[in-house]
Parts: C-alpha cells; structure tokens; sequence
C-alpha cells in the first residue's frame, strides 16, 4: 500500500495503445504516428498492444488486453469513444496525446476518469518519458539519456526544447512530463510522485498556471523537502499573466507573491530559459549547497573580477581563503599567483596549480563552493587543465563549477568537464547565477522547515472582542472598518496604537486637544473615505487649540466638497508620535487570487508608493520568518544603529508581525490591511495610522478552519497529554520537521522484528528521502502524531539533563479517493504492552474523521499476531489481501 497512486501511469507493467491503424493514413494523427515511432525505437520491459476501438470486437474480446495504462493518439471525435474503452476493460491510468481538444471535450474526459477511477493525463499533452524504463510515451522527440533529473513542463514547445538542450549537454534525465493545460492529473500531482521516485534527484519544473494553491504548495514543499526543485514560471509582467490565464485558464498569482510562496516551499525560482539550463546542469550533478560563500579560481584577472562583481550584484559572499590555507597554498602557485580576494594564478598556471588552489578551496571551512575560471593563455593547456579538474571532482565534497571562457580552443576541454559532471558555462555571470540558485535553495530549506501555529505564545488577544468587531462592521453592509474600528482590531492583539479620539464639532476638537496635549493631529473619519490624503483628510503638527478648532471646520468644508457623498463621522484626534529617533515602516496585508493572504512589510510613509520598498510573507509566522521578512526590505539597514540614532526595537517589529500573522489566520474575513506609518524606536513600535478592509465569508469558510491559507498552519489543537499504564506520562503532538533525528533514534532502536513489522525490509535506518517525508508532511492530507517521553539522560559533558525521546507514532494519509485513509502504527519497544498503541490508533481516527474521511485502512503482516490483535479490539475488520498472502487487509468505518 505504499506504492504510489500514479504507479500504473509513470512505471506501467502493461501497456495498450489507441493510435488508429497503422495503414489508414486519414486516421492517423501526427501525433499517432510520432507516437508509434517513439515507442518502437524506445521498446521498454512493458510491450504496448495496439488496439483499434472501431474494429476490434466485443468488451469479451478485449478483456485479454487489460493493461496498466492506455495511450490515447486519437483524431478529437474518437478520443471519449477509446477512453470509455480503455476504463472498461481495466485499465487503471490514460494518457491523451495530441492537441485541439475544446474545453467541453476535456471536461467529459475528465468527468469519465472520475467516474470510472482512472488517472488521466491530458488531454492536450506529449506524454512523457521513463529512460530507466525505456519507455517513450510521447511525441516530444527521441527518448533522452537516463539521468537523475525530473523535467515537468506544461508547455509542450519547452519540453521540446529543453530535450534537445539536454541532448547537447550530455544531460539525463529520470522522467520527463509534458502537462497540457487541461490535465486531470496536475501539476501538484506529478510533484507529489516524483517526491517519491527512487531515481528522481532533482526536479525542475516550468509554470504557466495553478488551479488550487493550497495543493500545488503543499506538493511542491513535499517534493523540495526531499530533492532540489527549480522552477520557471510565465507570466512575470501583467501582460505575461494575462497570457498565462488565456493559455491555461488557470490562476496565477503576482510576481511577488509567487516569489514569496516559492521561497516558503523550499524551493528556487529562475528569471529565465538561460537561468533554467544552468540551474539543470548543478542539478544534474546532484550538488547539494551548504551556503553562499563562493571560491573563485581563475588565471585572468578581467573574468575573475567579472565573476566577483557579479558574486556581489546578487548577494552572495566571496569566498576568502583563511591565512593559514594561504600559507600552505602559497609555495605550490606561481610566483605573481594573487590571493587577496579571489585566487589569481596569472597567465602562467598549468593543470597541476589550478588542481593545488582548488584542492586548498576544498579544504577551507569559510568556502561553500568553487568556481573556476579557465581564459586561454599563450601556453596554456585547456583540455589537460580541465582533465586535472575533472580528477578532482569525485572527493571534491562541495559544488565545483567550471567555465571555460573562449570556443573552438576549449570545445573539448568543455565536453571533457560535462562528462565528469562538473557543470560548465561559457560566462563568468552565468556560472556565478548558478552557484547563486543552489545558494537560495540552501536559504530556502530554511523558510521550508519552519511550521508555525496559527497563534503564537505571546499573551492571548481578545479573539472574541475582534470577532464582534467585524461582524458589526459587516452587517452595517460595510466593507471598510475607519481609524478608530482599524486601532480597536489591532488593540485586541495588543499592538500598540497612539491614543485616537473622535470629535464630532470644532469645540470638541480643541477640546481634545488641549487634553492631549499638542502638537496633535487631525484626521477625517468616515466610512466612505478609503485614502485620507484623497481629500486632504489629514492635518499634522497642530499646536493649539484655535488651531485645532479652525482645522476641524476647514477639513469638514474640504471633504464635503471633493467627496459629497461621504458619511462624516467626525475628526479623530491624536497626539503626535515623538519620531525624531524613530523610523517610520509598513506592516500590513494583501490578499492574492492564487495564494490568499500575504503579510507585507517595508518602508512605510507618505512616500510608501513611491519608494515601493517591501517584503513579502505567507502566513502563518513565526519569529525565525519575521526576522526574515524584515531582513528582505530594503529599509532593514536603515533600522540599525546609525550616527545619532540608537538602532530600532526589531523584537518589537517581531512582536507586531507575528500579531498580524495572528489576525490574518483567525479571521479570513480580512482582506487588506495598512498599519502605516508604524513607529520604531529603541523603546518599541506604535501604530499611528491604521486602514482594514473586509469581505464576507460563506459558511463553507469560517474563522478557526484555515481553508483561506495556502500554508495549513501547524495544528497545535491536537497537542495533550496522556497517562500510561504503569505510571508515567508522555506528550503528544503532530509531527514537525525537526522530529527527524529523534524518529531515526526511534527506528534504531527497534527490535529486527519490531522493524521488520513495520517496514517490511531488514533496512536498520529510514533513508534520508524517506526520514524527511515523514517529518514534513502536509497537514491537510495526512497526519502524523508522536509520543515524546521525557527521561534523564547523560549529557555530553557526562552530567545528567532532561530530554524527550519520540516513543511512539502513528500516521494517517488520504487516499487518491479522499474519502478514506491507509493507517501505520509504530511503538518503541520499550513501551509496548503500556497501552499507548490503542491510544495513539484512536487519535489518529479521530484526526481522521476531523478530516471528512469515512474509512481508514491499512496493511498488517499475517504473522504480526500482536498487531492484528490490536486491530481486533479497535474494531477493525480484517480479511486477506489479494495481492499478497503475506498481508492481511485491517479497515474500518470511521462515520456513522
């Protein structure tokens, strides 16, 4: 039950093709034809049988060709007439080649995979290709070479494309899939598959549309928590997005916030073709980056400093070797060899000083990478040069890339470092863009582990006061909450707010003034009026009371005139924010088509808009997330200790994004909100200025559940602890990435048997594939819970510290069906006979009933006897699996 539910898709034992006769040139297709010609230069282990739906005969007759997977390559009118075929006689995944199918044709389509429980790629797509396999089915071209590389494209011209690069480059890949814009099984879905695929090291992936956000995130963190994912995405500029949506009929988020939901999944994004080769070449050669300190070795001055120009422009660091790797190094480099910031050899190193300076770049701790830089010279060796770099490539240990600057002269010294694996460009720039891509996947591992609650432990807000709040704010049919409304929202998650109070008349004003105490300002409040400075809604730095007075009645004037139709409250009055040694930020949120609400932060003002400085975050935070987020704007440097100014609160700003964040998960009502400015000082931060829009929500989307997020928060509502026999107690809580270690001392420690049980392999540790799927898991399909027990235990110093071990864990993951669940259940040893595998199997349904599921199932070994005992009691039915003797099948009903 562990096999993946696109097995029979991607690695089919057996295969029938719709491709029309072979000698009836009207009903073949191009794509027939190209199809039939893939598949006989490719024949892989699964013999496709060819069969032809208007003259082969009954369903009886066809019952022998029952297959694994069906191609389809089929003129438009004949397409729904093979599927109905295809499903009938067994057929458990098809696959539509070709192109010009209408929406209508492709919602049929899909509404018969549905029907009849078949994994349908396509229509409107080339297929793909498994080399491991031999199989080609496809007509995106000749079948590439085996590699560890996963292309999945939903453009077929670019998987045309990049097939060819790849070609050229000497590049393999595990499996290429061409997704049309109408496929049924998706993007997130092939992600989801190849996060799994043994032969999969790498995936790059090239974006036109996504049709739900929350499964394509959750995928795409699954798939680059276990391997390097490289994405290109269409549609950069509003225009591109407006082609996008044509082409795909499918949602695309901004820019920025796409870029945002990209570094939070783990992932790296690229700008363009060129950046998306290069990154495939570092990931072809499975580098796995440990930072962004780049090492340049080079033997021209011009292209190294080219190379360290550009290592600054986008933000890496340049590697420096420590004085005592210099020492070392220096008597093994010519004598005019130059090691102040990149390592110049001179014009006249051979092979054997660039194997020296890169050895010692090896070695060095302050290095994550090295690039080196080959220019050819009067008497240099191009080709013996990149042969002594190439020997040092298997016991390197960190990224090594190559560039060999020139053409003809280097051709062969460049194939030479391809087959070795070493990624090699022709430019400096490009070759430093690369290291750049494995630099931001290594800080976007980072964003990926982090998986915050929805509420954070700072003291609890007054949920139910800001409920009130914008439930009245909506039955008045309003969608815009004013200053005063906006503050009392953020007092309730104890931001603080400079003291607002409403003037209704001039004498009031003056009044509340003088009680203030001045300067003060004044602010129009009213409803209708979304941007005060609209209508010169906004008078600061008054210093008396006749002042205030005179103020009042001439904005009351002003506003009546440029807006008529306005609702007038009145003038809010607020004492003026003491910011000499303040700085004045941005925090507040958006809410995106594709991804929902963002959090956004960045210099704030009357000149916000035109600075247009700001960092975007999807909820939920933690503190790691918003000291990110605040690192990302440009006004971060401006919030250190400058000459005069003492540097700003930041754990205050911290405090105010995370509050946010709080408001943003609890209430999917909200829809924008503008905390600007907000005031940061050495003492803390204050909102002055606050603007909330909301939306209403159908009943389908209440506070509390989430769906609104495209990140499921951590859900910390199943944290509790339980008594066990015997005495003792452990914790349980669902399952977070930074578990894995303590899982893997789980694992260890089992009995041969007891792992045997549970894993069915003689295996005496979880694969590190393997460990980061299940510590990583994305809440709303699965769940996993872990029972902690805290002991004393020897520290490393030998004294005696608390510490909490993982002693038991059971996991739920929906089924392709998404009504039911497959179960696991492991317990330590140690604690078995304690009863906390019947509590721990009982948290799990009841998890999965919150779920919506209505059965759970799972496989349990015939001689497990103590399992299979424990099923009995719990209510399970247990019955033999057909597939395997050596396998009893347990299920039970989890509703009614």
């Amino acid at each position: 039950m562990d096999v993946h539910f696109l097995t029979p898709l991607f690695t089919p034992k057996s295969i029938v093709v719709f491709a029309g006769p072979a000698d009836d040139a009207e009903r073949q297709t191009p794509y027939a034809r190209a199809l039939r010609a893939a598949l006989a230069a490719a024949p892989g282990s699964a013999e496709p049988v060819y069969l032809d739906v208007q003259t082969t005969g009954t369903l009886a007759d066809l019952a022998r060709a029952r297959a694994d997977l069906a191609i389809i390559a089929l003129p438009p009118d004949e397409v729904a007439a093979a599927m109905e075929v295809a499903a009938r006689i067994g057929c458990r995944a098809v696959l539509i080649i070709g192109s010009g199918l209408d929406a209508e044709r492709c919602a049929q389509l899909q509404r018969i995979a549905r029907r009849e429980n078949v994994h349908l790629l396509g229509p409107n797509s080339l297929g793909f290709q498994r080399p491991s396999l031999g199989l080609n089915a496809s007509a995106a071209g000749p079948l590439p070479l085996e590699g560890s590389l996963a292309l999945v494209s939903q453009s077929g011209a670019l998987t045309a494309s990049m097939l060819d690069w790849a070609r050229h480059n000497h590049v393999g890949f595990s499996q290429v899939v061409s997704i049309g814009p109408d496929a049924a099984v998706d993007l997130a879905q092939v992600l989801d598959f190849l996060a799994t695929d043994a032969r999969t090291h790498g995936i790059v992936v090239y974006l036109e549309g996504i049709a739900n956000a929350r499964r394509f995130m959750s995928a795409l963190r699954s798939a680059a928590h276990a391997k390097p994912v490289v994405v290109l995405k269409a549609g950069r500029r509003s225009a591109g997005n407006e082609a996008a949506l044509t082409h795909c009929r499918a949602i695309v988020g901004s820019d920025d916030v796409f870029d945002a939901a990209l570094r939070r999944a783990g992932a790296v994004r690229v700008r363009s073709f060129v950046e998306l080769f290069s990154a495939s070449k570092c990931l072809a050669a499975r580098y796995r980056p440990v930072g962004k300190r780049l090492g340049i070795v080079t033997n021209g001055g011009g292209p190294g400093v080219l190379a360290a120009d550009w290592v600054s422009e986008i933000g890496l660091q340049l590697g420096r070797l420590s004085a005592e790797s210099v020492n070392a190094l220096r008597p093994q480099l010519p004598p005019r060899t130059s090691m102040s910031d990149l390592i110049d050899l001179s014009s006249e190193a051979g092979p054997e000083h660039f194997a020296a300076a890169l050895q010692a770049v090896a070695r060095d701790p302050g290095m994550d990478g090295a690039l080196v830089i080959f220019s050819p010279q009067l008497e240099s060796d191009a080709l013996e040069t990149a042969r002594a770099i190439a020997a040092l490539q298997p016991a390197f240990g960190k990224p090594l890339l190559a560039c060999w600057m020139g053409d003809a002269t280097v051709a062969a010294a460049r194939r030479l470092l391809n087959d070795a694996g070493i990624p090699s460009f022709r430019t400096p720039e490009a070759a430093v863009g690369a290291f750049g891509n494995l630099a931001s996947f290594y800080e976007n591992q980072q964003l990926l582990q982090q998986t915050p609650p929805p509420m954070s432990d700072l003291a609890v807000p007054d949920i139910e006061g800001a409920r009130l709040l914008i439930e009245s704010v909506l039955a008045e049919r309003r969608r815009s909450l004013t200053e005063l409304e906006s503050k009392a929202l953020l007092a309730a998650f104890h931001i603080p707010v400079t003291q607002t109070m409403l003037a209704r008349n001039p004498n009031e004003a003056m009044m509340i003034a003088t009680q203030l105490g001045f300067p003060v300002a004044l602010k129009i409040d009213s409803p209708d009026v979304v941007h005060k400075s609209d209508v010169q809604g906004v008078v600061l730095n008054i210093q008396n009371g006749a002042s205030a007075r005179d103020a009042y009645a001439e904005m009351i004037e002003r506003v009546r005139r440029l807006q008529p139709d306005a609702r007038i409250n009145g003038v809010t009055v607020q004492r003026m924010a003491r910011n000499r040694r303040g700085r004045e930020v941005y925090v507040g949120m958006v809410t995106d088509p594709a991804f929902g609400p963002v959090i956004v932060f960045g210099a704030g003002g009357t000149m916000i808009e035109l600075i247009a400085d700001r960092s975007m975050e999807l909820p939920p935070l933690n503190q790691f997330l918003a000291r990110r987020l605040i690192d990302r704007a440009r006004i971060a440097e401006s919030l250190a200790e400058l000459p005069g100014m003492p540097a700003a609160n930041l754990d205050a700003l911290e405090r105010v994004l995370l509050r946010v964040s709080e408001m943003v998960c609890e209430f999917p009502q909200l829809r924008e909100m503008d905390i600007n400015p907000l005031i940061v000082d050495e003492d803390g931060a204050v909102a002055v200025d606050a603007r909330v829009v909301l939306h209403p929500i159908g009943q389908a989307a209440r506070s509390g559940d989430y769906g609104h997020l495209a990140i499921l928060p951590y859900p910390a509502r199943y944290v509790q602890v339980w008594p066990l026999k015997g005495g003792g107690e452990v914790s349980v809580r669902p399952v977070r990435p930074d578990d894995a270690e303590s899982l893997q001392q789980l694992v260890r420690g089992l009995k041969p048997e007891s792992r045997y049980f549970r894993f069915v392999s003689s295996m005496t540790e979880l694969p590190p594939a393997l460990l980061s799927r299940l510590t990583l898991i994305d809440y709303d399909r699965e769940m996993a819970l872990v029972a902690l027990y805290r002991e004393r235990v020897a520290g490393p110093d030998g004294e005696m510290v608390d510490a909490e071990r993982i002693v038991g864990v059971s996991r739920c993951i929906t089924n392709p069906d998404q009504t039911s669940c497959e179960f696991s259940l492991l317990v330590a040893d140690d604690f078995a006979g304690r009863g906390l595998g019947s509590r721990l199997m009982e948290a799990i349904m009841d998890a999965a009933r919150e779920m919506g599921l209505d059965e759970i199932d799972g496989l349990v070994l015939t001689n497990n006897a103590d399992m299979l005992k424990l099923m009995r009691a719990l209510g399970f039915t247990i019955k033999p699996f057909a597939e395997d003797p050596d396998f009893r099948l347990v299920t039970r009903r989890l509703q009614g």
